[in-house]
């Protein structure tokens, strides 16, 4: 589940770079205001990647796809890409899961045969 999750952050990193790239060319905005919002959840992204595997992670994980979805109120386009990033953190919680207990049988299988064939 790691990886998965991890992958859909570091990719949300990007897209919120690039949208606080557009949203610096609204002039009822201040680059420090853009570059502040931006960078917390620029941040939020990569330290998530750490913490991603607890319960409170996948919470924070959630809590940052819909602060993305409502940066659409910001920048136009952002409400197509937090649906997108919704979805695709979704999958990667949802199979990262059943990716990890396939892992855990095949190792306890692995490990009973071993014990059988001593």
């Amino acid at each position: 589940m790691r990886t998965l999750c991890a992958s859909t952050l570091i990719g949300e990193f990007f897209v919120i770079g690039f949208a606080g790239l557009v949203a610096m060319k609204d002039p009822d905005l201040s680059m420090a205001t853009v570059w502040t919002v931006s960078g917390i959840a620029m941040f939020l992204c990569v330290a998530l990647c750490g913490v991603v595997t607890r319960p409170a992670g996948i919470v924070l994980g959630w809590a940052l796809q819909i602060a993305l979805i409502a940066s659409g109120f910001v920048v136009p386009t952002m409400f197509f890409l937090g649906v997108v990033f919704a979805a695709l953190w979704w999958a990667s919680v949802h199979y990262g899961r059943k990716i990890d207990e396939a892992k855990a049988g095949f190792a306890a299988e692995a490990g009973s045969s071993t014990a059988d064939a001593a």
